[in-house]
């Protein structure tokens, strides 16, 4: 369907062309092959608009922030465009006045944000303006759900909402923008409604200009004793002037707002919490404060400077593949990379900040970084320093500590699988609640000092919940003899466990799987009462041989019935469900089934056995057992309805 109009001359043809797009084109009078302008509308989906709507109604205790986003962006530009200006002479951009202008207009309702920085193609409009949480979007949503419903509103800002947090002051937002070394300028357009459009435009210079049209309750933030005010707060530390522009009696008057000192390379005695905090913000887009700061240099062979942060609390998508990880990589103030991967490694991509290096050529590349010698040694040593901030942080201040590892100790955890050469020391730094600590967190040095007479062996079982988990049958001889289990509770931890194998000489043995080292008393009272029950035993690994691996009498049973282990070099319960949550098919195991000899079935089984060898109500009596250790183990029976049927006969024998 075609839509006209006409105005001045100028024909308006508006083509649908494709779903959640429309194409408008502008031509003069009747020649239609002379295209002026071309602007596209695009619908946002579904979930992007659900997200817009509460990031606009959730933030509102933080309205302020919208600017500190929006010179933090101008900020990044224009780093770009001064490392491209430093990088390719071809360009013309040496001697560029690189600065952040603020325009307010009071009758026009107005704020702009003007930067001289790389600037955006069209393309790049759409996918840095037009799209919201690019991976996770759904886990936003939800997690941003709960934010507002808990009051935690703070949590919403590691999200980093940037852009979009402008409407909650801006009634429509316009943005003008060309890119570096192009043509052509470009216009993007929204107010919030679940699209945008984007058309040509015209723009002397390159850069982008954001226009925000303030709403009537907002117009607060048209006042310059306010944005002055907002911009000390939080960006003092822009590395560019900051100029709020003004007009008077027709004269513009500019006034530079922030110090532009690089605060990275202050003395750590000239800069207060508040501003570590400020910056921390600024690089994140964390509303909440940074859990510790670690700021040092290095001097000697490799010289830099790094201001490291370690978060307060996890962002959404630290689990996803996509988002880039590392500190800002600085070589003498000129930044190379807003996000440089190969100065930490993966197990500490939680850690944010920068780094400024004075020896690093300035047009290092990724490929050159990669095998940078000194790239190398700068990884090594901030590793080294931040594992001893957290190793300072669980002696010196527990609580603390405590709330950075359940925000990150999943990811830290990493480290053990895949890191070798230090994985005893970031397996010191794990705390977890144990059997006989169950509400307070201890860490393997605590565990192994506390080790019972004889005892050998790091005991350890991994669940679902602490809560879970204290109530297993493979725990029930522990309990007896006061033996300490740590109750792991990871989605990884069977993974990352397996890998660790013993810490400090001391093996770590899972109770899940294989024999149990028990004292030799103990082990001579099972192998008498084994002995004596061989036959029947034999009777129930013939009946269940499909099943199960064997079938022989429980060192770790006092009270419980039956359980089922793992052979020593099997896969455990927890890792196979790990993998089938992925997607991927895993072969299951035969596992063994353990029975307690002096449990009163087993005993009346026995009678049973000792009548009539060849009874059908063994093997009968042998299903349900094997039942009764699938549900034990978190596994549903092998037939549920045959099951619920022999639950439901043996209550109408009770009533």
């Amino acid at each position: 369907m075609w839509l006209r109009g006409a105005k001045n001359g100028v024909t308006a043809v508006l083509l649908p062309l494709q779903k959640n797009i429309n194409l408008l084109f502008y031509s003069f009078g009747k020649d239609r092959s002379e295209v002026l302008a071309i602007m596209e509308r695009f619908e946002f989906k579904a979930e992007v608009k659900e997200l817009l709507n509460l990031v606009i109604n959730s933030l509102y205790s933080h309205k302020e922030i919208f600017l500190r986003e929006l010179i933090s962006n101008a900020s990044d530009a224009i780093d770009k465009a001064r490392y491209l200006s430093l990088t390719n002479t071809e360009l013309n951009l040496a001697g560029t006045e690189w600065k952040i202008q603020i325009v307010p207009d009071k009758d026009a309702k107005t704020l702009k944000v003007i930067d001289n920085g790389v600037g955006m193609n069209r393309e790049e409009a759409i996918n840095n303006l037009g799209t919201i949480a690019k991976s996770g979007t759904k886990d936003f949503i939800e997690t941003l759900k709960k934010a507002k419903e808990t009051g935690d509103i703070n949590l919403i800002g590691q999200f980093g909402v940037g852009f979009y947090s402008a409407f909650m002051v801006a009634e429509k937002i316009e943005v003008i923008s060309k890119k570096i070394g192009e043509e052509k300028a470009i216009k993007w357009r929204s107010t919030a409604n679940g699209s945008f459009e984007i058309e040509d435009a015209e723009k002397e210079g390159y850069g982008t200009t954001v226009i925000l049209y303030i709403k009537e309750e907002d117009k607060e933030f048209l006042d310059e004793w306010r944005i002055k005010q907002i911009v000390k707060k939080y960006s003092d530390y822009i590395g560019y002037p900051i100029v709020l522009s003004t007009t008077k009696d027709g004269k513009v008057k500019e006034e530079t707002l922030n110090s532009m000192q690089a605060i990275w390379l202050k003395s750590k005695s000239e800069i207060k919490p508040e501003e570590y905090n400020e910056f921390y913000k600024h690089i994140s887009h964390d509303f909440n404060d940074p859990l510790e700061t670690i700021h040092y240099k290095v001097e000697g062979t490799n010289e830099f400077t790094a201001l490291l942060f370690i978060p307060s609390k996890k962002p959404f998508d630290i689990y996803y593949k996509s988002p880039k990880f590392g500190p800002a990589l600085y070589v003498n103030k000129v930044q190379i990379m807003d996000a440089c991967e190969d100065l930490v490694p993966p197990y500490l991509r939680f850690v944010k900040g920068v780094v400024d290096s004075s020896d690093l050529p300035l047009n290092v590349s990724r490929e050159m970084l990669q095998n940078n010698r000194q790239v190398a040694n700068i990884n090594k040593n901030i590793t080294k320093k931040v594992l001893d901030t957290l190793k300072g942080m669980k002696k010196n201040d527990p609580e603390k500590y405590k709330k950075f590892f359940v925000e990150f100790g999943n990811v830290l955890k990493e480290g053990i699988h895949t890191d070798f050469e230090r994985r005893e020391e970031i397996a010191s730094l794990m705390i977890f609640n144990t059997l006989n600590n169950r509400d307070k967190m201890i860490d393997l040095d605590t565990y192994v000092e506390n080790f019972k007479d004889g005892q050998e062996e790091i005991y350890y079982i991994v669940g679902r919940s602490v809560e879970e988990l204290i109530n297993s049958p493979q725990l029930e001889y522990f309990k007896t003899k006061g033996i300490d289990v740590i109750l792991f509770t990871g989605e990884f931890d069977e993974i990352i466990i397996g890998g660790l194998f013993e810490y400090k000489g001391k093996k770590l043995k899972s109770v899940t799987k294989g024999d149990i080292k028990i004292k030799d008393d103990d082990v001579k009272d099972i192998k008498e009462k084994e002995e004596s029950y061989r036959p029947l035993l034999d009777r129930i690994k013939e009946d269940l041989k499909e099943d199960l691996q064997d079938v022989k009498a429980s060192a770790r049973l006092t009270d419980s019935l039956c359980c089922l282990v793992m052979d020593e070099n099997a896969m455990d319960e927890s890792m196979r469900r790990l993998f089938e949550s992925m997607g991927q098919e895993v072969p299951k195991s035969k596992k063994i089934l353990e029975l307690n000899l002096n449990h009163p079935v087993m005993k009346k089984l026995k009678d049973l056995y000792d009548i009539d060898p060849k009874s059908s109500k063994i093997k009968e009596i042998a299903n349900m057992i094997f039942d009764i250790a699938l549900i034990s183990d978190g596994e549903k029976p092998k037939d549920p309805s045959a099951f619920s049927r022999k639950i439901a006969d043996l209550m109408m024998n009770l009533i």
